[in-house]
């Protein structure tokens, strides 16, 4: 299958290339640099511009590209969260109009704070809807209906609801495994607030799985079995390291100083199911929380 991938340099996307050309898929990469690779082709969201030959003989379109949440959220900045997602996605619509091009697929990253960010022992699926209206919650619904404007032009849409990536060389996992390597490793603000997680081979296996299986269409939560509360989450960690956790959380006033508006990724928290996409047939390598440590030391 010929695929153009979004976001392939990231940190999911070069996981999940190596993945795809492993099964034999032709893979496309759309880059923001200059396209030195023959699997390279450039675009310029600025300027409305992708290379037309990415577009030759195309499958499926799997969109990864978004600016980090990770970055403290200013106004500008969360102009730029929201272009980076719908309007790379809507560039991309333009582009398959214009070359009458009819897709397999078109498979989008999403976020598991569709349903917005609090803390709550109810367990969400894909049917729950959006509880709280925040700006993630926005985010992810404009980013869902970005990629459902694709149902017109390809056989199936699908949006993985991404919980937080627990990944060796990037994303979250290397901060917080340093706090606890340093012996500081903690609970933050109440502690009680769940984490949603999933580790990057399931994550990759999951588009694999989605792309390959006519089937799997629609929206589906991307997280493990198991779903700590933030005290036993770092505890674990601490443990499985073989360093010390301090009984002492980090007080969440602190966390908004330090990174405002974002600090309701970390302070709150609640639980997302998935057996929407295990009872399709996926099986999850990293169910268990000790395990996806272990993989990562």
């Amino acid at each position: 299958m010929n695929v153009l991938i979004t976001g392939g340099n990231g940190l999911i996307g070069q996981s999940l290339v190596k993945k795809l050309r492993e099964r034999n898929h032709t893979v496309r990469i759309l880059t923001r640099s200059n396209a030195v690779k023959p699997d390279e082709f450039q675009w310029n969201i600025a300027e409305q511009f992708i290379d037309e030959k990415a577009f030759e003989n195309l499958d499926s379109i799997i969109h990864l590209a978004g600016a980090s949440i990770s970055e403290k959220w200013t106004d500008e900045y969360k102009k730029e969260l929201f272009a980076s997602r719908i309007n790379t996605a809507e560039l991309l619509k333009k582009y398959c109009v214009k070359h009458n091009i009819h897709l397999k697929s078109f498979i989008s990253a999403s976020g598991i704070n569709y349903y917005g960010t609090f803390t709550s022992d109810q367990i969400l699926d894909e049917n729950s809807g959006i509880i709280k209206h925040d700006f993630l919650a926005k985010l992810c619904e404009d980013w869902e209906k970005s990629a459902n404007r694709f149902s017109d032009i390809a056989d199936k849409v699908v949006c993985l609801r991404t919980s937080m990536v627990l990944a060796k060389n990037g994303g979250g996992f290397p901060m917080l495994k340093k706090t606890v390597d340093f012996n500081i490793g903690s609970a933050v603000g109440s502690g009680k607030q769940w984490m949603n997680w999933i580790h990057i081979d399931d994550l990759v296996d999951m588009y694999v799985f989605a792309l390959e299986n006519p089937q799997i269409k629609g929206k589906f939560n991307a997280v493990a079995d198991e779903i700590p509360t933030n005290e036993k989450f770092m505890k674990t960690l601490a443990d499985i390291s073989g360093k010390s956790f301090l009984p002492i959380n980090v007080p969440g006033f602190v966390m908004k100083l330090i990174f405002g508006e974002m600090s309701s990724i970390i302070l709150e928290g609640t639980r997302a199911s998935n057996k929407k996409i295990k009872s399709l047939g996926f099986d999850f390598k990293y169910s268990k929380l000790e395990k996806a440590f272990e993989s990562l030391k």
